[in-house]
């Protein structure tokens, strides 16, 4: 099989090493940006629909600015954001390369698209169920974590599928600026260096990665549906 693989790709096995590190390297920005960005999207995203106009916590100021704050953000393209917010990496990590360096601008730039597929997945539950909640005296914070939460979880892994996934390729476009990872790995060596067996390589490594997690969000999210 070594001897196989040698003759149709003889720089991948020779960068076989790097190309494991690499992987490695994607699923650690993707996993530590991720559960930052679903935490903080999640909690604005509830906010929005909960303060929007006739929402259980309704508060047009608070929902009018966050809303700007998450537009402007999401009007962004990522590769820019990458240089504009570079004074605030070095402040918060301490370097701007690397996957260290690639977290905050990953964090920036996905928390914005969790927040509004968060706030899209809650507003298809039938309001009747939350009028119910209010009916029985239900406090706002039980309606949001017992009903609205809950009632809205398939939507919520739909939406998180969608966002890992986006992660995954934000990750890679973070590694052409020197971010590490498979996107790093790919620019390196398949591109600048013309070794297309790596690029090749490369490419089906995140095919794969990217259906297997459809996949897995697929199911978690036909097991919630009821």
């Amino acid at each position: 099989m070594i001897e196989f693989l040698g003759k149709i790709a003889p720089n991948l096995v020779t960068l076989y090493p790097e190309m494991i590190k690499a992987i490695f390297e994607t699923f650690y920005m993707v996993a530590i940006s991720g559960i930052i960005s679903t935490v903080v999207g999640t909690v604005m995203g509830v906010t929005l629909v909960v303060t929007k106009e006739g929402g259980i916590l309704e508060n047009k100021i608070i929902n009018s600015i966050l809303g700007k704050i998450i537009n402007i953000f999401r009007s962004i393209p990522f590769i820019i954001l990458l240089a504009a917010i570079i004074p605030l990496t070095r402040l918060l990590v301490g370097t701007t390369i690397g996957t260290k360096g690639a977290l905050v601008p990953l964090i920036f730039g996905c928390t914005p698209f969790i927040a509004r597929q968060i706030e899209s997945a809650l507003l298809e539950i039938d309001k009747g169920v939350i009028e119910a909640a209010q009916s029985m005296g239900s406090s706002p914070f039980g309606i949001i974590f017992r009903v609205m939460l809950l009632e809205g979880l398939p939507g919520i892994i739909h939406a998180l599928t969608i966002t890992i996934i986006s992660l995954i390729g934000l990750s890679a476009m973070a590694g052409t600026v020197g971010g590490g990872g498979l996107g790093d790995f790919a620019i390196r060596y398949g591109y600048q260096y013309f070794q297309t067996d790596v690029m090749v390589a490369t490419i089906i490594v995140l095919l794969v990665i990217v259906n297997l997690i459809q996949l897995v969000g697929d199911v978690l999210s036909k097991l919630t549906t009821h």
